[in-house]
């Protein structure tokens, strides 16, 4: 255990640091790791990209993350490897100055197609800009009128992408965190049961699982339900009453009638028939009334 920040409390306090990562196609979190150590979290993006050419056999195609995540030595790494990322540079006081002095003719306005948003046309500055530790030119995005009082900078080795196309890019990044907000609304992510290492790893491990198959559930039902909560696929189709009858070599689930059912139905959970070798090979059956 060891203090970190704690933006929900707005306060230092024990806790256990905790890197996770999510598909940005699927919106399945694909990595995890609960053992961060403070004086190794500058790494922890390139131990993924490690796991990432370890699973598919080949390295991620980009990256989009906070700015605390790393530096910009392992930004320099990532460009080196020739991986695309994007992520938020960090402000301060100095800088702000430098972009309040900038004459309006420098600014350009765009527009963001595509995305469910209030502010649709930011204005931005594109530069390029060096940086110490890293070796070359890195894109700087400056974003103003999004919504924030102060602008976004943005960063990224990608030099040639539209504007646009990368703002709009990065403005997904807020489906992961939606996700991590769902983690921890429903699955209690933030409440881990234990301080002994072993039982945090095992209690990660259970709910990045049953947020898996939540996900799952939700593409296999189809009908909207693939973004939806967890919270809501829960309350529509799994939180239901049924009668269980046990068999010589059958187990019967017997739900009872309900709205959502027909969904079920259409996705084919009233042809589930799965054998369950632990319990003397008897198979599960659904049956929707």
């Amino acid at each position: 255990m060891e203090k970190h920040y704690v933006s929900k409390r707005s306060r230092r306090q024990k806790g256990v640091l905790v890197f996770v990562a999510q598909d940005a196609d699927t919106r399945v979190f694909c990595y995890a790791n609960a053992g961060v150590r403070k004086q190794k979290q500058n790494d922890e993006i390139l131990a993924f990209v490690d796991y990432w050419k370890q699973r598919t056999g080949r390295l991620p195609e980009e990256l989009i993350f906070d700015s605390k995540l790393t530096t910009y030595a392992k930004l320099n790494r990532l460009n080196q490897m020739g991986v695309r990322f994007m992520t938020l540079r960090r402000r301060s006081a100095k800088m702000m100055a430098a972009i309040a002095a900038e004459p309006i003719s420098a600014w350009r306005r765009i527009e963001i197609e595509g995305v469910s948003r209030t502010y649709r046309t930011p204005r931005i500055l594109d530069r390029r800009i060096t940086l110490q530790d890293y070796q070359g030119p890195l894109r700087q995005l400056t974003i103003a009128e999004l919504g924030h009082e102060d602008p976004t900078l943005l960063l990224t080795n990608q030099l040639t992408r539209s504007a646009r196309s990368l703002i709009r890019r990065y403005a997904q990044r807020m489906v992961i965190e939606n996700s991590i907000a769902d983690g921890i609304d429903f699955f209690h992510m933030d409440a881990l049961s234990s301080a002994v290492a072993m039982k945090v790893d095992c209690d990660l491990q259970l709910t990045l699982m049953a947020s898996s198959l939540y996900r799952l559930l939700g593409r296999r039902i189809g009908n909207g339900y693939e973004t939806a909560k967890s919270r809501h696929l829960f309350r529509d189709l799994v939180d239901a009453t049924a009668q269980v009858t046990i068999r010589e070599k059958e187990i019967e689930v017997r739900f009872q009638k309900r709205a959502h059912n027909p969904l079920l139905l259409a996705a084919g959970f009233d042809k589930t028939n799965l054998p369950i070798p632990w319990l003397g090979d008897k198979r599960l059956r659904l049956v929707f009334g």
